[in-house]
């Protein structure tokens, strides 16, 4: 076994998906769980994120030939804001159960950052069922929305989806602004559309289940259906809004699109072309070269080389010592 290695680990609604690698072992291992970590009072809970991570990193690290991961780059939904224990408790678990010396604690957006664009200024949207535009200078970060269905997430799959559930509200009512056609969607979906607030208010998952609805308006968007292009519109103008508060205005920054609501193609991607070209002149458009995983892999390899460069940040990135001392540089995120 080699001596040393890196563990990268992303932590979403899905759960925990998990790479070791390191020079010399080889291909990376990877390994995922499909129970998300709970979050309570104190917000991520680390004890089960530990009890997930401690078995599924040690067969790992066997697999790949590695004796203990000397970095570990964790990426997790939720961290800039319920990640209080996570920052205060995981470098010294992850340094007692597997042997980490160098602990970098990201939220989500960082690591949806790196891995749509590596280390370089400019812009990303991540957008699912919600949304979140992060941006850097490399000297500090931005991020814009990301406040969840009822505050925010404009122009994500469950404003979307919400979007097109009203229009379809709309046309049973015999209100302006209604379609007929994503009303027969609607009720293809989830039945009768009268039958709509009892299915969604109780539910706790009703972000995903708006989102469910996007992938249909954007089906009829494709065809033309005016009210349906309408609302790809505006999602399109809120993500070009969310970008160009938090893209530098110097240079030529790139503009980054990553997440699974991009996969409704020309229909979604036509008009935030459109609306970043009108708002952003100055930046370009590029798709995603990875996922957060990807960009947790990229940040654990550029800490275990010495060639690590992105800022640091109280709540989205910071980066702990042996001792647990934070080690990065930090500047105040500004929303």
């Amino acid at each position: 076994m080699s001596g040393s290695g890196y563990l990268a680990v992303d932590s979403g609604g899905s759960g925990l998906r998990v790479v070791v690698g390191g020079d010399g072992c080889g291909r990376p291992a990877r390994a995922a769980s499909g129970e998300p970590v709970r979050t309570g009072a104190m917000g991520i809970d680390p004890a089960h994120f530990m009890r997930q991570l401690v078995p599924m990193a040690r067969a790992l690290c066997a697999e790949a030939g590695i004796g203990r991961p000397v970095v570990a780059v964790v990426g997790a939904a939720g961290m800039a804001t319920l990640g209080d224990a996570l920052r205060a408790e995981l470098p010294g678990a992850l340094a007692r159960e597997l042997g980490v010396r160098r602990v970098a604690l990201a939220a989500d957006a960082v690591t949806a950052y790196v891995g749509a664009l590596g280390p370089r200024p400019g812009a990303v949207i991540a957008a699912g069922t919600g949304l979140v535009a992060t941006g850097t200078d490399l000297t500090g970060w931005r991020r814009a929305d990301g406040w969840g269905h009822l505050l925010g997430d404009c122009g994500s799959g469950a404003w979307i989806g919400r979007a097109g559930l009203e229009a379809a509200l709309r046309a049973h009512d015999g209100r302006e602004g209604g379609s007929e056609l994503l009303r027969a969607c609607a009720e293809d979906m989830f039945g009768p559309v009268t039958g709509l607030p009892g299915r969604l208010y109780p539910r706790t998952d009703r972000p995903a289940v708006l989102a469910s609805f996007a992938p249909r308006v954007g089906e009829c968007a494709g065809s033309g259906e005016p009210v349906a292009v309408r609302i790809l519109r505006a999602a399109a103008r809120h993500m070009a809004d969310s970008a160009a508060a938090v893209c530098p205005a110097g240079g030529e920054p790139e503009v980054g699109l990553t997440g699974g609501l991009f996969e409704m193609g020309a229909p979604l991607l036509v008009p935030v072309d459109e609306e970043l070209a009108r708002r952003l002149p100055h930046a370009r458009r590029v798709m995603a070269e990875g996922d957060p995983l990807h960009g947790a892999v990229r940040m654990a390899e550029d800490l275990t080389t010495g060639s690590f460069t992105l800022p640091g940040d109280a709540k989205m990135l910071c980066v702990t010592s042996p001792a647990g001392e934070d080690v990065t540089h930090t500047a105040d995120v500004r929303t």
